[in-house]
């Protein structure tokens, strides 16, 4: 069975019951205390990554970031900033693959190669974000054999999207999280400008909200 669809900004109820061995949310570990659970995908690139690390750091905010693994070395000095952070740090592969139309031996080694990369800064956390939410289960399978935990999410900022504008953005996350909530935005070129509007509309609402920001 294979994800092979766009998915809404709140996931269903239906579809999280349908993948109970992805993590979605965090609503179990979190039903009692205001806590959203922020990522960021496709970074470390300069131009976008520094800045969502200065912001965080503004609120007080924790979060994890899943790195695309060609980012990571051409950015060394970038990702370092990461390590060297309270953030957490997953995998995203290491050339933004789609896992359903790739054959999962060559999606395992792109995402061991993104294994290796990060290991040579710190231990890898064994978090894996499937690009565009995409992943067969074969390569699920054989990811979670190895470790790994499958990091999905709950709301999602649809920040790449060019029809949208960041207020767009920053309220499909506001209307849509709650508590135990993981949530997706971009640190990428395409995701830059409504991201850069959304993020600090998101951090401003949930802190005044008495919530929390912490990593997975």
């Amino acid at each position: 069975m294979k994800l092979k669809f766009d998915l809404p900004v709140k996931t269903p109820k239906l579809l999280k019951r349908l993948y109970p061995g992805y993590v979605w949310d965090k609503y179990a570990t979190s039903a009692t205390e205001k806590t959203l659970y922020l990522t960021f995908d496709d970074g470390p690139i300069p131009e976008v990554t520094p800045w969502v690390l200065e912001l965080l750091k503004a609120y007080n905010a924790e979060a994890t970031f899943f790195c695309i693994g060609d980012n990571i070395s051409k950015n060394p000095e970038i990702f370092q900033q990461l390590v060297s952070s309270s953030h957490s740090i997953g995998n995203h592969t290491y050339n933004h693959l789609k896992g359903w139309k790739t054959k999962t031996e060559t999606y395992l080694a792109n995402a061991f190669k993104t294994e290796e990369i990060i290991s040579r800064f710190a231990t890898p956390q064994k978090l894996f974000r499937p690009p565009y939410g995409k992943i067969k289960r074969s390569q699920a399978k054989a990811l979670k054999k190895h470790g790994y935990h499958i990091i999905m999410y709950d709301a999602i900022a649809y920040d790449w999207d060019q029809k949208l504008d960041g207020k767009t953005c920053a309220d499909y996350i506001i209307n849509n999280a709650q508590p135990g909530s993981i949530v997706v935005f971009h640190d990428s070129l395409k995701a830059e400008k409504n991201m850069k509007i959304a993020l600090p509309m998101v951090l401003q609402h949930f802190t005044k909200a008495d919530y929390t920001f912490k990593p997975l």
